[in-house]
């Protein structure tokens, strides 16, 4: 039986449209407000269709020295063009990309997963520093 960690892909978010990309300061001072964008398709778009689009974005954060991440938030994109009168010709889109605020306490590492609807699982990391 696999295990749901096995069905997780990464890669180098510049070459695969896939991965999600974590936007942020890599040192932030504690305490203080800081701006989190996770975008999928930075480099490459992709695909917003009623057949092939992102479902949804994840963000957490694990601090140094912990062993459970802190689930930062959950965000779905559910309109991709659908209609009564067939795909693609809806009135609305969702684009793939969040910004979202945080403030830590720690140094840690912000996880980003996404789900494509066609080739499943993403996800990417990026560590954050405490000055």
């Amino acid at each position: 039986m696999k295990q749901l960690n096995e069905l997780y892909k990464s890669g180098d978010w510049k070459a695969e449209k896939h991965v999600p990309v974590i936007d942020c300061a890599e040192k932030v001072k504690a305490g203080d407000l800081i701006p989190v964008k996770v975008s999928v398709g930075k480099e490459q778009a992709h695909p917003n269709t009623t057949e092939h689009h992102i479902r949804w974005i994840s963000v957490y954060f694990l601090a140094d020295g912990e062993n459970f991440p802190c689930q930062v938030g959950q965000f779905e994109f559910t309109a991709h063009g659908e209609s009564t009168q067939g795909p693609n010709s809806g009135p609305v889109y969702t684009h793939h990309e969040v910004t979202c605020y945080i403030k830590i306490s720690k140094p840690g590492t912000l996880f980003a997963s996404s789900l494509c609807n066609i080739h499943g699982l993403w996800q990417s990391a990026k560590e954050i520093a405490i000055s």
